[in-house]
């Protein structure tokens, strides 16, 4: 069966980019002109996806009104002439080709929990997870390179990259066999979070995208069942046990990606944005030369 749903978590705190997150929701932070999210959707629609859910909590409205018309600000730039390209621009945001909807997380209780929230949107179909901190960047959709593995081999699909040894103990770590023939597929049979250094099975961790079978939804109820009383879900759980029934592959995608939970990251992801935006190439390439001739 086709990937023709996603789900999108966006219901965190963003402590990891306070103070800026205190008001603004970090996944509308900005990436030179557009927030992370709008990032994110569009890598969705272009990997065919036609119905998103958002997973919001209190205090998150402007992501909802972000994806509406703006009827005010459109007519007064529909007035002037010369600001029809900000016009198709800002419509573009509201004319996305898919459909989005929209859920709140009323109690924080991880990304397991989140993600159970969206049950009723997802039914009986396979669906995609986009991290709302995640912006990957690159010619072919990373989640469309997983929901290609998914269509090909009907099982669940985690998008990985290498990360650095002294990185991992940051993520998780995978264990991982070769399929005969992928030169970017994996058999993946066991998700470590966190690991020390004594439980590092790979450099290989999951980087905002995965792929999942509908019978997710069971497996993330019976872990509620289980989850002591004020401690998060962890969907990792869940994909760890599909991995140990041998219906997980990892997907080595292409694309550069952006931590955008992360200081340095959001910093990354302006610079080299800015360094290819038709708007802003030119100039901030001379600004950096400028400035990197000052540094020692």
């Amino acid at each position: 069966m086709k990937v023709k749903k996603a789900i999108i978590p966006a219901a965190g705190l963003g402590t990891r980019v306070l103070p800026a997150s205190k008001a603004v929701p970090k996944e509308m932070l900005n990436i030179v002109d557009k927030p992370a999210i709008q990032y994110i959707v569009e890598e969705a629609v272009a990997a065919g996806i036609e119905d998103i859910l958002i997973i919001t909590n209190r205090g998150k409205g402007v992501i909802e009104d972000h994806f509406d018309y703006a009827y005010e600000l459109e007519s007064k730039l529909a007035a002037n002439p010369k600001k029809a390209a900000i016009l198709e621009q800002v419509r573009a945001v509201s004319e996305v080709k898919a459909n989005i909807y929209f859920i709140r997380q009323k109690v924080t209780k991880g990304l397991g929990h989140a993600i159970l929230c969206g049950e009723s949107f997802v039914g009986s179909e396979p669906f995609a997870v986009l991290y709302g901190d995640d912006v990957i960047l690159g010619e072919d959709p990373a989640v469309a390179q997983l929901c290609r593995a998914y269509d090909k081999y009907g099982k669940g699909v985690v998008g990985v990259q290498a990360v650095a040894r002294e990185l991992i103990g940051l993520y998780c770590t995978l264990g991982v066999t070769p399929i005969e023939g992928e030169t970017r597929l994996m058999n993946c049979h066991k998700i470590i979070e966190k690991p020390t250094d004594e439980q590092i099975m790979s450099l290989f961790a999951i980087l905002g995208r995965v792929v999942l079978p509908p019978q997710v939804f069971g497996m993330l109820r019976e872990g509620i069942k289980s989850t002591p009383e004020g401690e998060e879900l962890y969907l990792t759980d869940v994909m760890s046990e599909l991995g140990a029934n041998g219906q997980l592959l990892a997907c080595d995608f292409t694309g550069r990606r952006y931590d955008m939970g992360n200081k340095l990251g959001i910093l990354q992801a302006n610079c080299e944005v800015a360094l290819s935006h038709p708007e802003t190439a030119e100039g901030f390439r001379a600004y950096l030369k400028a400035l990197a001739a000052t540094l020692t």
